[in-house]
């Protein structure tokens, strides 16, 4: 009996040690040369603003949330070149016009954004990250109920800028748990089409997109 009480104790005690071992153990880092895909959960927040032509108010486009992938290569061990994928769907209305509330269907989003990422600290387990960089919106598949009399919507494809910011957490050699954040700068034209002819508006869109995932390190 004494025995077993003496194993089931040293048992506990490994148990007990084993997040202080992995705390220990020195962080692989990134690396020149490293490629990283990420898989996350992203949310999509229009800040909203503009203009509107012939009733004036504001373009409203609503949150969305879905699901991301990225990639990322280091071209040093502290600079990283970053590319997303994802598509968002949101539901999009004037506020505020000579009409009142005008619902202007829904409209799709798909916003490949490229950005240059400087890590300080490449070395750290927690290795924060900056960057800088450019997305191309495209803006498909406008459609869903609208309020008459509007008969079209047409959201234009835009360039826009974007600044970023993020955290990753290596938890085991090539997995690391990510946080991003970025922000767009994002204002595409809008033709309105109705049955007493066009509308213009610009919209200030302007979103932030943030994020938290997994990525696996090559």
């Amino acid at each position: 009996m004494r025995n077993k009480i003496v194993l089931a104790g040293a048992a506990a005690l490994s148990l007990l040690a084993l997040p202080a071992m992995a705390e220990d153990t020195a962080p692989r880092g990134h690396q020149t040369g490293d490629f990283m895909i990420g898989a996350s959960v992203i949310g999509l927040l229009p800040m909203n603003g503009g203009h509107v032509s012939m009733i004036d108010g504001t373009p409203n486009v609503s949150d969305s949330v879905t699901g991301q992938l990225d990639f990322t290569y280091f071209v040093r061990n502290d600079i990283s070149l970053n590319l997303i994928a994802a598509t968002t769907r949101h539901d999009v209305e004037v506020r505020g016009s000579a009409l009142g509330t005008v619902d202007l269907g829904r409209v799709w989003a798909l916003p490949p954004t490229l950005t240059l990422q400087y890590h300080p600290m490449p070395q750290s387990r927690y290795s924060p990250y900056v960057g800088v960089g450019v997305t191309y919106t495209v803006f498909y598949g406008e459609g869903g109920g609208r309020t008459a009399p509007v008969t079209k919507v047409d959201v234009e494809n835009a360039f826009g800028a974007a600044l970023n910011a993020g955290l990753d957490i290596e938890f085991a050699p090539n997995w690391l748990l990510n946080f991003d954040v970025k922000k767009f700068y994002l204002r595409p034209d809008v033709a309105v089409e109705t049955s007493v002819g066009r509308i213009n508006a610009t919209t200030n869109l302007d979103p932030w997109v943030v994020g938290m995932g997994v990525r696996y390190r090559f």
